[in-house]
C-alpha cells in the first residue's frame, strides 16, 4: 500500500496528514479555513487520493502559517507514500476548465523541486482565505515532496474559479502521475533513478 502518515508540531501549528495514494478521492480536512478545506477535498477528489488533514494554527494570527504548514507535511506525507516511484507514470498533466476560469497544470515527480506559478488571481480573500497563500501552499507541497510542478492561468476573473481550477487541475495531474504504468516496470527515468 502506498500510505504515509505524518505528524508536525510547531510553535505555530500541529498538522496530521493521512495519505492513500490508491484511494477513491475521499477526504476528510478540518483546517479551521472553509474555502481551504473546500479546496483540498477537490485536490484529493480530482486525483483519487484519500486524505485526512487535521490542523490546529494560529489563526488568530492569520491564517499564513497553517496554510503553508499544511503544505509541508502534505509533501512529506507525498514522498514518504510514493516510495522509489517504481512502475509508475512519474508525469501528469491537466486543462481544467471552471466556468470562466481555465488552467493548465504540468508536473513531474522527479525528485527536482520547482514551483512555476504563473496565476494573476486578483488579489484578496476568498472567504478567510488570503488568493496569495495558494502560491505559498503550492510551494512549500513541492519542496518537500520533489515536485516539479508548473501552474499557469490561461482565462479566469473570479478568484474561486481561478483557485479551484488551479488545486483540481493539479490533483488531476498528480492522480496521473501516480498511475501505475503496467507495460514498465522500472523507474521511468533514463538514468535508472529519480
Amino acid at each position: 500500500m502506498r500510505e504515509a502518515y505524518i505528524e508536525r508540531k510547531t510553535k505555530e501549528t500541529e498538522i496530521r496528514v493521512r495519505l492513500n495514494l490508491d484511494g477513491t478521492g475521499e477526504a476528510q480536512v478540518e483546517t479551521g479555513i472553509g474555502f481551504f478545506d473546500h479546496m483540498l477535498t477537490a485536490f484529493a477528489r480530482f486525483a483519487y487520493l484519500d486524505l485526512t488533514i487535521q490542523a490546529v494554527g494560529d489563526l488568530d494570527v492569520d491564517p499564513h502559517h497553517t496554510i503553508e504548514d499544511c503544505g509541508i507535511v502534505l509533501g512529506q506525507a507525498l514522498r514518504e507514500a510514493c516510495g522509489d516511484k517504481v512502475g509508475i507514470e512519474r508525469i501528469g498533466e491537466a486543462l481544467l476548465p471552471m466556468d470562466e476560469a481555465l488552467v493548465q497544470v504540468a508536473l513531474d515527480l522527479s525528485n527536482r523541486p520547482y514551483l512555476v506559478w504563473n496565476v494573476e488571481c486578483p488579489d484578496g480573500m476568498v472567504g478567510e482565505f488570503p488568493v496569495e497563500m495558494a502560491e505559498e501552499f503550492f510551494r512549500a507541497l513541492v519542496v518537500q515532496s520533489g515536485l516539479t510542478l508548473h501552474v499557469r492561468q490561461l482565462s479566469g476573473k473570479n478568484r474561486h474559479h481561478i483557485l479551484e481550477a488551479a488545486y483540481k487541475g493539479v490533483g488531476r495531474a498528480l492522480g496521473l502521475a501516480l498511475r501505475h504504468n503496467t507495460r514498465y516496470s522500472g523507474i521511468l527515468s533514463t538514468k535508472g533513478v529519480l
